[in-house]
């Protein structure tokens, strides 16, 4: 167990070989000192993501929270369901999927991704807490893609590192049904972004994988043979569970993540069973992704997404 050393009231707990720690000793309604921020930050950069349990919060300190490690955004590019007086925070909620896909579903997306990564600049960190847990099933998982670059054979990570990959909103294959609302919505303002496969981390200089299942549709440059065959390799790897932690939600449970260095998974468990399941979450404004070559990222279709005013 490794605790800061420089506060009284902060442990961190590591709980896999390669991402995740929990957080104790810290209560979320109280403000935060600066050591206390320094701290989780420091937490976040070195596990990737931490978890927190029994924490009584509601949107009002989930968004006072998220503020001290960045600029909170809007909910999301095409969310319209956010509470009015709260217009940063997205509900993950299994009432509304099925009027706004066509479609019963637990999360808009069943695959291994990175929070909205075809914004040219997607979202720096992720913090998504428990308010309906089901008894049994509804976890989910993160990867940690700076341990899955390093990982691979000095040959790959070469050719990796001179690559560009399309990052589509619904990637290959949506998760809605084509004549709902939703695919309207998302057909009338795309979000279409080539980031190189793999980016430098803007904090702590390590190597990313950038790339995922959700969104990645291609490999610019390669025959879509090619392609396919180099994503299925890389989202392989992506999955080892080796790179992998799993998290079970209660109420009162947070998970802070650093979306520049992960990829998570919704759960997949749910969708026989009669239960209900709701999580909110905010998402901190990032960059614009850096490639080893130090060229950025290029906007296709889609806005700069930046934070809420106030």
């Amino acid at each position: 167990m490794t605790t800061f050393a420089d506060t009284g009231t902060l442990r961190v707990s590591p709980v896999a070989g390669h991402i995740g720690a929990e957080i104790t000793d810290i209560d979320l309604r109280a403000e935060l000192s600066d050591q206390q921020v320094a701290d989780l930050t420091a937490a976040l950069h070195e596990y990737k993501v931490l978890f927190f349990r029994g924490q009584d919060i509601g949107h009002a300190e989930h968004i006072a929270f998220s503020r001290r490690f960045g600029a909170v955004t809007p909910s999301h590019p095409y969310d319209t369901d956010a509470p009015t007086e709260f217009p940063e925070i997205l509900a993950v909620d299994s009432r509304l999927y099925e009027k706004r896909f066509g479609r019963r579903k637990f999360s808009y997306t069943n695959h291994w991704h990175t929070d909205v990564s075809p914004l040219i600049n997607p979202p720096a960190a992720s913090l998504l807490r428990a308010e309906i847990a089901p008894e049994r099933g509804g976890d989910t998982q993160w990867t940690n893609l700076a341990a899955v670059y390093e990982g691979l054979p000095d040959s790959l990570k070469s050719f990796l590192d001179g690559l560009r990959a399309e990052h589509r909103f619904g990637g290959k294959q949506p998760a809605w049904d084509a004549e709902s609302d939703y695919a309207k919505k998302v057909a009338k303002a795309p979000l279409v972004t080539e980031h190189p496969v793999v980016r430098v981390h803007p904090v702590t200089g390590e190597r990313v994988l950038f790339v995922n299942p959700g969104f990645t549709t291609r490999i610019v440059g390669l025959s879509p043979r090619q392609s396919d065959a180099l994503l299925d390799l890389l989202y392989a790897e992506l999955s080892d569970s080796a790179y992998t932690v799993r998290f079970r939600w209660e109420k009162g449970s947070l998970a802070f993540w650093d979306n520049r260095a992960t990829a998570h998974l919704a759960p997949s468990d749910l969708d026989h069973l009669d239960v209900t399941r709701v999580l909110y979450r905010t998402t901190l404004e990032g960059e614009v992704p850096v490639g080893v070559d130090g060229e950025p990222s290029r906007a296709i279709a889609g806005e700069r997404f930046g934070a809420v005013a106030g």
